[in-house]
Parts: structure tokens; sequence; C-alpha cells
């Protein structure tokens, strides 16, 4: 039996989910013939992981599937001995989830995308499209352990073109209305979403809120621009859940985690929904055009 634990819904998780069992699969297997997964969401609540992974360390579970840094973190504080197959945004090592990439030690492995990596050309991209912006919301979840090592990366990105960055927190949907209005108030022409559970369960609403308030934004992966959002520049999270679906069925059949490196995600995608771009009365740039992996209709 696999456990598993995730920040978001189960029906917000359709895709990664799809490509965890992938991974699965190509290490022999299948849910539901050979092997059982028992799930438990957060549903955007932070607050609710350490009872959730202690529910699944006393379960008869061979490995726990942790997928976000406070999963994993939770997973590790309830169990020593069960195997864990985390993915996280953040480096793990800094969070003290492994002693190092290439020798894990401990219970735990898995892989990350280092997303805070990733603003600078996020911002790049978003300045590219408003040649003419001033000013640049970020949106930060800050009930996320992550959320301090991203903040640390912002301002040498920001300086670099000249930016001026207005903060927002939201850790709920009522949350996110009053972002948006506080941001067309300090007039921002954009807007950066990082990557988090909240966020991710919430793509829809934020799609909605970005065209309500005609505000462009880029977000850290492919899943918000098929929910509606107008482009995301990072780590394929499909393809790193396959990793760690491979991972989870490796230990299945006998192996560490401490003798397994983490994996870094090397996979990045810039995604364009043009349906949405057509909306926001944004013609795009033929230079950011010839960069795009996928368009969204």
């Amino acid at each position: 039996m696999i456990g598993l634990l995730a920040g978001p819904t189960a029906s917000a998780s359709k895709s990664p989910l799809a490509g965890f069992r992938q991974g699965l699969r190509q290490t022999g297997y299948v849910e539901g013939q050979n092997v059982h997964i028992a799930f438990r969401w957060a549903e955007g609540r932070y607050d609710r992981f350490p009872e959730l992974a202690a529910e699944l360390a006393s379960l008869p579970v061979a490995v726990i599937a942790a997928f976000s840094p406070a999963a994993a973190l939770a997973a590790l504080s309830a169990t020593k001995t069960i195997p864990i197959v985390f993915i996280t945004s953040v480096d793990p090592v800094k969070l003290g989830i492994v002693a190092s990439l290439n020798r894990p030690g401990g219970n735990a492995t898995g892989v990350a995308f280092f997303d805070s990596e990733l603003v600078g050309k996020q911002l790049e991209l978003l300045r590219e499209l408003l040649p003419k912006s001033a000013v640049i919301g970020l949106l930060v979840n800050p009930t996320s352990p992550s959320t301090e090592t991203h903040l640390r990366d912002i301002p040498p990105a920001t300086q670099a073109f000249g930016l001026q960055m207005i903060l927002q927190n939201a850790s709920s949907e009522r949350d996110l209305d009053t972002a948006a209005a506080t941001l067309v108030q300090q007039r921002a022409s954009g807007l950066v979403i990082r990557a988090d559970p909240f966020s991710y369960q919430a793509r829809e609403q934020l799609a909605a809120l970005a065209a309500r308030h005609a505000l462009p934004a880029i977000y850290p992966d492919r899943e918000y621009v098929a929910d509606g959002g107008l482009m995301s520049y990072g780590a394929s999270v499909t393809d790193a859940y396959r990793q760690a679906g491979v991972f989870t069925g490796r230990i299945l059949k006998g192996d560490k985690p401490a003798d397994l490196p983490v994996q870094q995600a090397v996979k990045v995608e810039l995604v364009v929904n043009l349906k949405t771009a057509k909306t926001l009365s944004i013609e795009m740039p033929l230079s950011l055009l010839m960069r795009i992996t996928e368009t969204i209709e």
C-alpha cells in the first residue's frame, strides 16, 4: 500500500496524479491491480498536514508519497522508518528534508524543482510582455514553509529589471479578492503567482480574477494556464510526479531512500493561453512566441 499526502483537493490534482500513476506503471505497478493508494488531501490547509501524515503512518503503508514541502516535513515528523518520496519546489537540503541531494540519508528522497530560481526568468518574460511595466504584484501564501525561501530571491530579480514589487498574501479564497483589488488600486500592471498547493487549488479563481481586473499574470506551471491563466514558466509538474512514481515503485521493489539521489526536474516549459491573451487584449511579441513550448486555445 502507498500512502499519498498532498495539498490540493483530489479534483484539482488529476493531471499530476496521471503522471504519478504513469511512473508507477513504468516500474510495474498499477493502482487497483497490484498496489493500493490511500489518499489524504489537505485541501489547501497546511494545518491539516500533521494529522493526515500521522493517519498514513498508522496504516500498513510501504511508502508515503508527500507532494509539497509542507507535506514532506509533516511526513518526516510522523515517521522515521517508513520510506518517503517527496516533491518539493524548494531546496530539500535547506528545509532539512535530506542531508544532501546525492546522499539523502534517512528515510526520504524524491524530486526537487527549484521554483525560486526561476523567478528571474518569470519576471523577464512578464517584462517582455509588458515592456512599460513599472509595478508588478507578487502573490504568496504566508503559511507555506517555502515562502520565506521564495521571498529571498525576489529583491535581486526585481532590481535587475527596474521593477517595484508589491507583495500580497493569500491563504484563502477571500484573500484572493482582497489581493486583486489592492494590486489594481496600487496600479500593478502584472502579477507573478508563486507555486503553492493553495494557489494550485484556486487556479480557476485566479484566472477569473486576473481577467476581471485585466491583470496579466505568469504562473509556475502549465495547469494554471490550462484552466484559463495567461502564461506559465516552470518545471513540468506532471513530469515531476512521474519521476516520483518511478521512485515509489523502486522503493516498493526494495530500494532504500538513502541510496536514491534526489532528482532535479529539468523539463522547463513556457505555456501560453492564446484565448486569455485575446481576452486581455495582449499581443504576444514574436521574440516570446518563438520560445513557447505549448499554446492553449
